[in-house]
């Protein structure tokens, strides 16, 4: 317990970057209202226990869903730019890349994107493709990678100074 709080408290002393926005919500939500005003009258004349049992399992699976999706943090420390997700006590952890190793991060524009305040990022890794980051839905993604490639470049200017020295 004591690694999950101290994982959390880094969470709330770092910078807290981006979250999910609305738009990563709207599909689960549309799916799960189709089957409950769709799927489950249709079933519910034929046979009634089936009809709850999968209403019941369509709002079990969207609320953790949403669970799940609000769980992403998107954040920076001195060590790097990390994304904490997960609801269950297994699927709970971070990951992310370290400044050293950073490359560049990107968001994707598009109108809707624009729009929604949602747009999709990508924090590369120097060396490997497999250890960056991308998250799609990112409330104020435009401004997490703004702020992400500010910090790294003061960083990157601040070696260059002292090794100048």
């Amino acid at each position: 317990m004591d690694i999950l709080q101290s994982s959390n408290n880094k969470i709330d002393q770092a910078a807290v970057l981006a979250r999910k926005a609305w738009t990563a919500y709207f599909m689960p939500t549309l799916i799960c209202l189709v089957v409950l005003v769709i799927v489950v009258p249709f079933i519910w004349k034929k046979h009634e226990i089936i009809a709850l049992v999968v209403g019941v399992v369509a709002i079990c699976v969207y609320a953790y869903t949403a669970i799940s999706l609000h769980s992403y943090t998107l954040w920076f420390d001195d060590a790097g730019v990390w994304v904490y997700s997960g609801v269950l006590p297994w699927r709970k952890g971070s990951y992310g890349v370290k400044w050293r190793d950073l490359d560049e991060a990107v968001y994707l524009t598009g109108f809707l994107s624009w729009l929604c305040g949602s747009y999709t990022i990508r924090v590369g890794h120097r060396f490997t493709r497999a250890s960056e980051i991308a998250l799609t839905h990112m409330y104020r993604g435009d401004r997490a990678v703004q702020a992400i490639n500010q910090t790294h470049f003061a960083m990157l200017a601040e070696a260059n100074d002292a090794r100048d020295a």
